[in-house]
């Protein structure tokens, strides 16, 4: 709880502090009990004022669930219960602290209009006027699909349904996408040509029971702590395997039973050779690929060139190592197989994740407990966006907007004739910004997303956004994207609002107003309704469960989603039968496709679109830290976040430093084929050799200064992995570290009563203490 809670602790400060003194002097004088009844009283005093409030955090994708203690606007703590159907009693720093932005004086409060080259605060009907009136004029004059719309990740369910409804049905394209492109429609991808689902194969639970957990290209014990913490307790108390497969020996990768260190873009050739390894060595799971899968010869004829010679040469992984790591999956009897960016920000992300896929497939590990693949998500609600339709060829469901009787089925619900549809696949966001530069997209609606920031090649995102005759941007602060707005309306964050999100796991869950929305801001489903009726369609939704029973109407796979059905801690897990049976296991009866048969795909090799040369020497990584989130606007707006890593670094290993004399807090200028910025080194063994790596938050230009235009031919998706840099040190340096001291990537870990924490972590002998309360706050 935060120290001023209660009635005395909350006083002023020039009179709390004489009160103390006062307190400490009484305490000599009369004892400790007296003094103990005061501060009873003030915890008793202070219950009634305090508000206990369910909420979903905002943060990463495991979208933990807990109680918000509030006091007015006043968030004084928040608690993990261990009803939480996700994290239980657990939670990361972000979800437990990161939440000072939710009273920032920087959220906007209030419409601004773009007025003389500089923004001035308008009524709500005035800018809501204004934009129905620019939207149905570009419309009109340029066609449907000259309006491109961006749907948010962090917003509801609800609200991504609204975005595409007005993108559809009242602008006619299917130009609508959400920032999965960025991330993860390469996972997406090559789940759908395989088993045929968008979505991860089972629960967290089915993580914890895997035999062997694989993780590739994810460090997940800073971007999913929660789920990481899960894997560790399942390898400590169970002997779970784990295999990591990353560029950077991260903390999971130290805890690996086996760490494979492929070179950068390389990941699909030691997948295919393990599946070919598998063949070859009796492993693969021959009753299930007879009965279960299609185009198993194909496939396996497609497996020719990937020999484990072959893969060293490639990758750079022993012979050995690989041949370990093939006998550790094909012995074990259920494989997890989780990935992140690590595997779909590459030029051939959605060709890698298919490779991951069909290993799975190959040695049976789908549809049973403990099995499958799980793309790890990045937002909370980036799931939840693409399920609800912000997408340019789904609709929600991913029923297919090319489909005549999709189209019809979604045209009737709407109360229009099918052919006001548009039956074309529409834009993605990739695909905007370039016809915006071009000048054939006119107009762009972007909620919630900073994509002048997190965009590949920002120079290139920051021109095409002068050149859009009309841009709007909803969202809560003045982000770098707001400042190219011709209208900004602000939103509310989800404490202030109701509605629902879906985690990486499928899991959709309900959370509830914590406070009222801040100064004149407005739920985001409040804004698009009003909107819409200003466009000519009153669809008079009043709450956001209206919004999500008539989603359920629709899809079939949301057919028993009701927030009844949601109520509390309660959940459901996509698909859901219209009896309100979910399923948190997919594929037990089959797979997703038109004979129930999964397909393994045939893939080739191919080099990445960007290497580095002999001018640009060095391939620079780049990803999430755990204390900050994306471009920072939420976690940098309060210093108990943004203190425990406040500077933008580069990591550099510590053979290039001995070879190009660079030392700790040496700054270096890092400069790409796209742009050049400075920041300061921190030596350390997470990266090796001629690899570097950069978090993607901090610094003004952003790491997308430096990141380039190529992307997934497949999926649209910026090949961010793919940087060649060349760097050269500065003659300046910083009197310290980067890192604060108490940084934990900083140093030695702490031994624990004399036992270094890498020795706990291997401890056989550990005894796993009794089930806790369903108080935790006793404790």
């Amino acid at each position: 709880m935060q120290p001023d809670a209660g009635p005395f602790t909350a006083m002023p400060q020039d009179l709390k502090r004489p009160m103390i003194h006062i307190v400490k002097a009484l305490e000599d004088t009369i004892g400790a009990p007296p003094i103990s009844g005061i501060s009873l009283m003030d915890m008793k005093w202070r219950q009634p004022e305090i508000k206990r409030t369910k909420t979903v955090c905002t943060y990463c994708g495991v979208s933990c669930s807990f109680e918000m203690f509030t006091r007015d606007r006043q968030i004084l703590k928040v608690q993990p219960v261990v009803e939480a159907p996700v994290n239980g009693i657990s939670t990361c720093i972000k979800g437990k602290f990161a939440w000072d932005f939710v009273n920032s004086e920087k959220r906007l409060t209030t419409p601004l209009i773009r007025e003389n080259g500089r923004f001035r605060e308008a009524s709500w009907d005035e800018a809501l006027d204004l934009v129905a009136r620019r939207l149905l004029d570009i419309r009109d004059m340029h066609g449907p699909d000259s309006i491109g719309f961006i749907g948010s990740s962090k917003a509801s369910n609800e609200e991504a349904y609204l975005t595409q409804k007005i993108a559809r049905l009242i602008v006619g394209t299917n130009s609508v996408d959400n920032s999965s492109r960025y991330c993860q429609n390469p996972a997406t991808k090559g789940l759908f040509r395989t088993v045929g689902h968008g979505g991860d194969a089972g629960s967290i639970e089915d993580i914890e029971k895997a035999d062997l957990v694989i993780i590739v290209g994810s460090n997940l014990s800073e971007n999913h702590p929660v789920i990481a913490s899960k894997v560790k307790a399942a390898k400590k108390h169970r002997g779970q395997k784990l295999i990591v497969a990353d560029l950077r020996k991260h903390e999971m990768a130290e805890r690996a039973d086996i760490f494979m260190r492929p070179k950068a873009s390389t990941d699909l050739v030691w997948a295919s050779t393990l599946a070919r390894y598998m063949f070859d060595h009796g492993y693969a799971d021959t009753e299930f690929l007879n009965s279960k899968v299609n185009q198993v010869e194909e496939y396996r004829k497609s497996l020719e060139p990937f020999t484990l010679e072959f893969a060293e040469e490639i990758t750079g992984i022993p012979r050995e190592q690989l041949i370990e790591a093939g006998e550790m999956i094909g012995k074990a009897k259920s494989v997890c197989l989780l990935w992140a960016m690590g595997i779909t920000q590459h030029s051939h992300g959605a060709n890698t994740s298919t490779a991951l896929s069909n290993l799975l497939v190959v040695t049976g590990n789908y549809g049973r407990p403990g099995t499958g693949g799980y793309p790890m998500r990045g937002h909370n609600n980036v799931q939840g966006a693409s399920d609800f339709g912000c997408l340019k060829n789904m609709y929600p469901g991913y029923e297919k907007v090319t489909d005549d009787k999709v189209r019809a089925k979604w045209a009737k619900a709407w109360g229009v004739a099918p052919d006001e549809l548009s039956d074309q696949v529409g834009e993605d966001n990739f695909l905007m910004v370039q016809h915006a530069k071009e000048g054939k997209v006119k107009a762009m609606y972007v909620i919630g997303e900073e994509t002048a920031f997190s965009d590949a090649d920002s120079t290139n995102v920051h021109e095409a956004f002068t050149k859009l005759d009309f841009l709007v941007v909803q969202d809560i602060f003045l982000s770098r994207t707001a400042e190219f707005a011709d209208v900004v309306l602000p939103g509310c964050p989800s404490v202030e609002k109701e509605g629902t999100f879906v985690n990486t796991e499928r899991r959709i869950q309900r959370f509830y107003e914590v406070m009222p929305p801040l100064g004149d801001s407005r739920p985001d489903w409040r804004i698009l309704t009003d909107l819409a009726a200003r466009m000519g369609h009153d669809w008079g939704y009043n709450h956001p469960s209206e919004i999500m029973d008539e989603v359920a109407g629709i899809a079939e796979i949301f057919a028993g989603v009701t927030y009844e059905r949601l109520e509390g801690w309660k959940s459901l897990s996509w698909p859901v039968k219209a009896d309100g049976t979910d399923t948190p296991l997919l594929y037990t009866d089959g797979f997703h496709t038109d004979d129930g048969k999964a397909v393994l795909f045939p893939l080739e090799w191919e080099k990445p679109a960007e290497e580095a040369d002999g001018e640009y020497d060095l391939i620079l990584d780049n990803g999430r830290m755990l204390e900050q989130f994306q471009s920072t606007n939420q976690t940098g707006r309060g210093p108990r976040i943004w203190s425990l890593s406040p500077n933008w670094f580069v990591e550099v290993s510590p053979e290039l430093a001995q070879e190009l004399g660079i030392s700790e807090g040496t700054w270096l200028e890092v400069t790409s084929r796209r742009g050049t910025v400075e920041v300061p080194a921190v030596i350390t063994d997470r990266v090796s050799g001629r690899d570097l790596f950069m978090p993607i938050h901090q610094g003004k230009p952003g790491i997308n200064k430096l990141t380039g235009e190529h992307h997934d031919p497949d999926v649209n998706t910026p090949a961010y992995k793919e940087t060649a840099v060349k760097v050269r040190v500065m003659d300046r340096t910083m009197d310290h570290s980067p890192l604060p001291p108490e940084n934990f990537r900083n140093g030695h870990r702490t031994p624990m009563a004399g036992v270094e924490v890498e020795v706990k972590w291997r401890q056989d002998d550990y005894v796993q203490p009794p089930q806790h309360t369903s108080r935790p706050e006793r404790f």
